[in-house]
């Protein structure tokens, strides 16, 4: 149970950090990714980021036995 404890945990680690990745389109091209008129750009941005950082994680720690 421990391993799959660990496991997750990483798993929402590694996710949050690749949404969080968006903050940083959001300081270089505010005017393209903002809260006001880019909320879907800035949206789809955290998607992607989350997404691939889950699936390196994946990659690197498939899951537990």
């Amino acid at each position: 149970m421990n391993n799959w404890k660990v496991w997750l945990k990483g798993l929402i680690s590694v996710t949050i950090g690749g949404a969080a990745n968006a903050i940083t389109a959001a300081i270089v091209a505010p005017e393209s990714f903002n809260f006001e008129a880019g909320i879907g750009k800035l949206g789809a941005m955290a998607g992607g980021g989350a997404l691939l950082a889950a699936a390196m994680y994946l990659k690197k720690s498939p899951l537990p036995k």
